[in-house]
């Protein structure tokens, strides 16, 4: 069984419903949730949100905590978790925000991404350093472990 899958099993036998915003993942997530079948009785909907301007208009990230902390940040991605499961009354929500590559800098490495879910108990973030692995599988990587974040929120 997939991830995904285990997480519609677990989300649809708690009675709870799932979004996602991704930055860096493009959709990827939102895909992988979208995957199994009967997944619209769980996941309400995906937020691709890649420039700031989408951050803001869409997730109600702060212009501030973009502006200090930077769009690959654990700040960002809580707000951005906070703003998709507030946005559409879901009860988890997951976010990906992160440096795919290529580049990045000394203070924001290609590879880090960071993460957030929003569930009812709170917000958990985390940040990843994935390394300069490649563009594809620094995505891969960072849709799979959002995955693993959303299960082990779960009930």
């Amino acid at each position: 069984m997939t991830p995904a899958a285990r997480i519609l099993e677990r989300a649809r036998a708690a009675g709870a419903t799932i979004a996602t915003a991704e930055s860096c993942t493009g959709g990827m997530v939102a895909a992988a949730m979208t995957g199994p079948a009967g997944a619209s009785a769980v996941f309400d909907r995906g937020y691709v949100t890649y420039s700031n301007a989408a951050k803001i208009a869409l997730l109600g990230v702060s212009r501030h905590t973009l502006g200090r902390a930077g769009a690959v940040s654990e700040e960002v991605a809580r707000e951005m978790a906070d703003g998709a499961r507030s946005g559409c009354g879901a009860s988890h929500a997951v976010a990906v925000t992160g440096i795919a590559g290529p580049g990045g800098s000394e203070h924001k490495p290609e590879g880090r991404v960071c993460f957030a879910v929003a569930a009812p108990g709170g917000i958990t973030a985390e940040t990843v350093e994935f390394g300069a692995i490649g563009r594809d599988a620094v995505r891969a990587a960072a849709c799979d472990h959002a995955l693993r974040m959303l299960l082990d929120a779960l009930p």
